[in-house]
């Protein structure tokens, strides 16, 4: 089997994803050509050698929609004869496409690909796309579903976690991200996103709000109360009859931001680096895509973790370094009890309760970011995992090279 590199990856700033944020204005088709234009412009790229382009976008509809990464190819310079696709599984999107393209790689079917995500939700609403989940009443009949924070707090119920205990977790991302971005931890692989006239509109990540408190946090309401009182807490119950109540625990403060970004992973195989004269950084070890019950919608990435320790012969202590993917706080940490991993080896720098979660994207700025820290710290393993609706995830490890 061919080993399939990982070459370089680029992103943009995170920003507020709302009419105010500083991205609002930039569409969703140029956030993705300018990251495919930043990450071919520092390689120095001859786009000829590449054989397929994949993007994450969760809601592929209106600006995000007909097929948008091929519009961005063109757009960012790449030439007519390179053909390109979205995938949307959800949270998992963008490092699935990754993940697609590394299989591309390994059956021998390319050389070099791109994988990465783009998601504008201040301008393309999250959930606009509709779907069977929301409005076919068979199949909720069949497959109860329930909206994700109110699993979110069915999750935190069952893993016994507090209001405190997800705060405290969300003021320490706070923390870390605030420190990393001053530090200038994400510099390298930040890209500013400009405007139509050259012009910079944000260079760093937007959302952070340093100084967070637990007395600020404590502050908020839950944000689910009303869903759950409206009906899906007797869903849940059906399904769990155990469940005496479900803790409504998540606010705005303890889950992922609503933000706009992208992000651009250049993939390939040794020989590909050789004459194209750019140095890999790392490899993929392994990946798997998994589910578990949809009603733990969030539930996924600890099944999904052990089948792929177990396909590649690891266990938990040969990862060094974890991304999870802070889609509420409850995530990382029934996954940090789950396999009794040590916070500071767990999003060392921050998550998306701080840096904010652009849907189609996440997967592959983690995967960047992972290995930009791992290098940074000269550590050598890693392993990004997202859950993804309806109890699916997707988990992906590499070794520096």
């Amino acid at each position: 089997m061919t080993e399939a590199y990982i070459y370089d990856h680029v992103r943009t700033p995170r920003g507020r994803g709302r009419a105010d944020g500083a991205m609002h204005a930039i569409t969703p088709v140029e956030l993705a050509s300018q990251v495919l234009a930043a990450l071919k412009t520092r390689t120095r790229l001859d786009t000829r050698e590449l054989e397929d382009v994949g993007l994450g976008i969760v809601t592929p509809v209106g600006e995000q929609g007909a097929d948008m990464t091929r519009a961005a190819i063109l757009n960012a310079g790449y030439g007519e004869h390179l053909p390109g696709y979205q995938v949307n599984r959800f949270c998992t999107s963008a490092l699935d496409a990754v993940n697609q393209g590394v299989s591309l790689i390994r059956a021998g079917q390319a050389q070099a690909v791109v994988g990465g995500g783009v998601e504008s939700m201040s301008r393309v609403a999250m959930g606009s796309d509709g779907g069977a989940n929301y409005t076919d009443p068979r199949i909720g009949h069949r497959y109860p579903y329930i909206p994700n924070g109110v699993a979110a707090d069915l999750m935190a119920t069952l893993w016994g976690f507090s209001r405190s205990d997800v705060d405290a977790f969300a003021v320490e991302s706070q923390r870390r991200a605030a420190h990393a971005r001053a530090s200038g931890y994400f510099e390298r692989s930040v890209v500013a996103v400009r405007d139509l006239l050259g012009e910079s509109v944000l260079a760093q990540d937007e959302a952070v709000r340093p100084g967070t408190t637990i007395e600020d946090l404590a502050r908020l309401k839950p944000s689910f109360t009303s869903l759950g009182e409206a009906g899906y807490n007797a869903v849940v119950q059906q399904c769990y009859p155990y469940v005496e109540a479900i803790e409504h625990i998540h606010t705005s403060g303890n889950s992922s931001g609503i933000v706009d970004g992208a992000c651009a992973v250049l993939l390939g195989t040794r020989e590909f680096g050789e004459h194209s004269g750019i140095r890999p950084r790392a490899r993929i070890r392994g990946y798997v895509s998994a589910a578990s019950e949809p009603l733990l919608s969030l539930g996924g990435p600890m099944p999904a973790t052990s089948k792929l320790l177990d396909r590649l012969g690891m266990g938990i202590a040969d990862i060094d370094l974890f991304e999870i993917n802070e889609a509420f706080a409850v995530v990382p940490m029934a996954y940090m009890k789950t396999f009794d991993i040590p916070h500071d080896r767990v999003n060392v720098n921050g998550g998306a309760i701080a840096l904010g979660h652009p849907l189609g994207a996440t997967g592959a700025i983690l995967l960047g970011t992972l290995l930009d820290e791992l290098e940074r710290r000269d550590l050598t393993t890693g392993l990004v995992t997202l859950c993804a609706a309806a109890g699916q995830a997707t988990v992906t490890i590499i070794e520096r090279i």
